[in-house]
């Protein structure tokens, strides 16, 4: 009786993971092999795209088109990227991309902050009255604006500027990202704007001192949209821009491909320049773009 009493309390201390039956770890290995073959699979389709380009950016126009296809360029026709920088002036177009980002990333993460925030942190009549019609732009498609747009920018003569691409930014054009903004403001507790209001602070205090400080990670997920939606716009500079030296990369890439004519090899290897910013800017903010599609919509 002692033995079988003994027996029992050194059971009792040992590890619950040391009583675990031998087989349930190799069932979690094996069940995590199989989730990791199966997200490897599901990223195949996803990147052979990608592959397919770099592939052909290393290619002569003959090589791209071969049948049955060669995934592995011979010779490597390395001539194709200095060949692409050069025909057009990147360079040129590079600065002139980035001018429209800056002013519209600016313009999207002030108007858009500031509609969110008086959604979902200020108290007024007729508010979601208000943020369901602004809900109601998400359903208009771009094209049903897009003549009346263009001829209100050429009776104000602001056709071949870049007025008609970064103004709009300014006045809250993306409705969806005043809607994620706002989202995530809901989440915030509100104790923290009646302690500033108490101490003295007015809304726009509030609003850059408590709110915009707390919301981080969800202006960085504005912002990653806002650079993607610009960096790869073609139709709004293809409308409002005439003259060459105003073009964005997105422009300058289409100068490859004529009428009749393309130059595959050099459109291949210049868009894979063209993609690796925003591959990089994926890996650097992926953690802030994480994070802030998880911890929006946590309070309706």
């Amino acid at each position: 009786m002692t033995a079988v009493i003994a027996r029992t309390a050194s059971e009792q201390q040992v590890p619950a993971e040391r009583r675990r039956p031998a087989g349930t770890g190799r069932s979690r290995r094996l069940k995590r092999v199989g989730i990791y073959a199966f997200l490897v699979l599901g990223a195949i389709p996803t990147l052979l795209p990608l592959i397919w380009l770099v592939r052909s950016a290393l290619m002569t126009s003959g090589q791209i088109f071969i049948s049955p296809p060669e995934w592995i360029p011979d010779p490597v026709a390395w001539d194709n990227f200095a060949g692409a920088l050069t025909a057009v002036p990147f360079g040129r177009y590079f600065v002139n991309t980035m001018i429209i980002e800056v002013g519209v990333l600016v313009g999207t993460l002030l108007s858009c902050s500031f509609a969110a925030f008086s959604f979902a942190r200020l108290r007024w009549r007729f508010k979601n009255v208000v943020f369901g019609l602004l809900m109601t732009g998400v359903m208009l498609p771009y094209a049903v604006t897009l003549i009346p747009t263009f001829l209100f920018w050429q009776a104000v003569g602001a056709v071949n500027t870049y007025v008609p691409l970064i103004l709009p930014a300014f006045f809250g054009t993306a409705v969806f990202n005043i809607f994620l903004l706002r989202q995530f403001f809901l989440s915030l507790p509100y104790e923290l704007d009646e302690s500033a209001y108490i101490d003295g602070a007015n809304p726009f205090q509030v609003y850059w001192r408590i709110v915009l400080p707390l919301s981080k990670p969800a202006l960085m997920v504005v912002g990653i949209f806002t650079f993607l939606g610009v960096w790869n716009d073609y139709l709004g500079p293809l409308i409002y821009l005439n003259d060459s030296d105003m073009y964005t990369l997105a422009m300058g890439l289409a100068s490859f491909q004529g009428t009749y004519t393309a130059q595959w090899g050099y459109l291949m290897a210049a868009a894979t320049v063209v993609l690796l910013p925003i591959i990089l800017l994926f890996a650097i903010a992926q953690k802030y773009f994480v994070e802030g599609i998880a911890l929006t919509g946590l309070k309706n």
